[in-house]
């Protein structure tokens, strides 16, 4: 049962703010970079965990907030992956999480919004998320974060795009069900919640 939160706007009615948990074995965050300027290069986090503050009456007044696991980091190719957590990229080993948190700002459709989104990546923090919803795309230029590893091509060009595509496909379940029915349990032993 949504909970009923604090007024808003200059009537009395209250809000109603369902909390919604990202169901962490159908939720993912994907990435893809241009490499050596001709073919993409596809990558999955696959440990998204966070909360989504649905506001029933508004929902452009709902809030989100997530971390993925960056140490798990996958292309399908170990030796690339490695190279990816290593300094030269995402430095899991000083900066294992990649953290995210905004709110809605505009509907673009049914269930699909815009989002103020700050996102924070090896310790940068940089607000960079423009669209969002139950999947949520953006690009980023990786600099701002701190992964510059570069290498030119002979005759010019580029190993990896600047600009990388970033996609967040997200489930998520209503909290109070899970209590209601207990299976709360399970989210809290994997650390869902």
């Amino acid at each position: 049962m949504p909970r009923r939160g604090p007024l808003h706007g200059s009537g009395c009615h209250p809000r109603l703010v369902a909390t919604w948990i990202f169901e962490p074995g159908h939720t993912e965050a994907e990435f893809r970079a241009r490499h050596m300027m001709v073919t993409w290069v596809r990558g999955l986090f696959k440990d998204v965990r966070g909360t989504i503050e649905w506001d029933l009456g508004d929902c452009e007044r709902t809030t989100f907030a997530g971390r993925i696991d960056a140490t798990r980091i996958w292309t399908g190719e170990e030796e690339r992956d490695a190279h990816l957590r290593s300094a030269d990229f995402f430095d899991v080993e000083n900066h294992p999480e990649i953290a995210f948190a905004g709110r809605f700002s505009e509907r673009v459709g049914d269930l699909q919004f815009k989002a103020d989104t700050e996102l924070t990546a090896e310790g940068e923090n940089r607000g960079s998320m423009r669209r969002a919803g139950f999947e949520a795309t953006t690009r980023v230029n990786r600099h701002d974060f701190g992964v510059s590893w570069q290498d030119e091509l002979p005759g010019g060009g580029v190993v990896v795009s600047n600009e990388i595509e970033l996609t967040l496909d997200v489930e998520v379940l209503l909290l109070d069900d899970l209590e209601r029915t207990g299976a709360i349990e399970y989210y809290r032993e994997i650390g869902a919640v």
